[in-house]
């Protein structure tokens, strides 16, 4: 069965981690998504790439060397030695061993805990490749119904689309377009994921009445404090927007004080 999300359908925010708990974890690890979901968090953005034996492991960057103790291009390793690499301890001493995780490890964790996986495609050189390897992993409908898969480059979403049946995508956006609607249909989208600097009531509204869901990313509490002593209100705004039910999930690196966030204002999570 599909996990669906709409706030409509589910009658609650998801709260999504951004890479996880990533301000109390190693990004993109286990350990960061158990952290999330020990705050509340129902959803995971994470970030994957290809190896060299055109696996999909879960990783930011198309090099291992800023989160890993290793070197080098992902495309260039197996997903047996990036699964050797340390991932844990550049963060702290604690997570040292914590492990690069493939695609299938974090589809069971979902299972596990069930949650919803919005999957950003970080790979650049080995699409097609990708793909394919993509449609093996979620050909259980199972695997499949918990998924939102999500990209800043909307042909490429297409074409998994197209190549994937059954499969929900969102595009990323940074900036307000003319018409959100025409730019989600126009690569078949079920979602599009917003920052918050760039979400309009009115257009989540049409979004909504179209159908497409909305991720919004929030920022750092210290961040939107800053922008909040600027005079700005970008944290009182959010709220109202929450409480109108014009965003289905709700994502952020601190996951904590998106609870806490929620718990003040008597918002309704999942």
């Amino acid at each position: 069965m599909s996990q669906s999300f709409l706030f409509k359908d589910t009658g609650f925010i998801r709260l999504c981690g951004h890479r996880g708990h990533s301000l109390a974890a190693p990004e993109n690890t286990l350990a960061a998504l158990r952290a999330a979901h020990g705050h509340g968090a129902s959803s995971m953005e994470i970030d994957t790439v290809l190896s060299a034996d055109h696996q999909i492991v879960v990783l930011h960057d198309l090099l291992v060397d800023r989160t890993t103790n290793g070197f080098g291009a992902a495309k260039d390793l197996t997903a047996a030695e990036i699964a050797a690499l340390d991932a844990g301890a550049w963060f702290d001493p604690r997570f040292a061993g914590e492990r690069v995780p493939t695609l299938r490890a974090v589809l069971d964790l979902a299972h596990e805990l069930d949650l919803v996986l919005e999957i950003e495609v970080k790979e650049k050189l080995q699409l097609e490749a990708y793909n394919t390897a993509l449609k093996t992993a979620l050909a259980d409908a199972a695997d499949l119904g918990r998924v939102m898969m999500i990209s800043f480059d909307h042909a490429h979403l297409k074409a998994i689309k197209a190549a994937i049946p059954g499969i929900r995508t969102g595009g990323i956006v940074h900036e307000r377009y003319a018409d959100p609607v025409a730019v989600a249909r126009s690569a078949d989208l079920d979602e599009l994921c917003i920052d918050l600097s760039a979400f309009h009531a009115d257009d989540a509204t049409a979004l909504h009445d179209a159908g497409i869901a909305i991720r919004c990313h929030a920022y750092s509490p210290q961040a939107l404090e800053r922008i909040d002593q600027a005079g700005l209100g970008w944290t009182s705004a959010l709220v109202d927007y929450l409480r109108a039910g014009l965003i289905d999930t709700l994502s952020g690196d601190d996951v904590e004080w998106l609870q806490h966030l929620a718990a003040k204002h008597k918002l309704t999570i999942g």
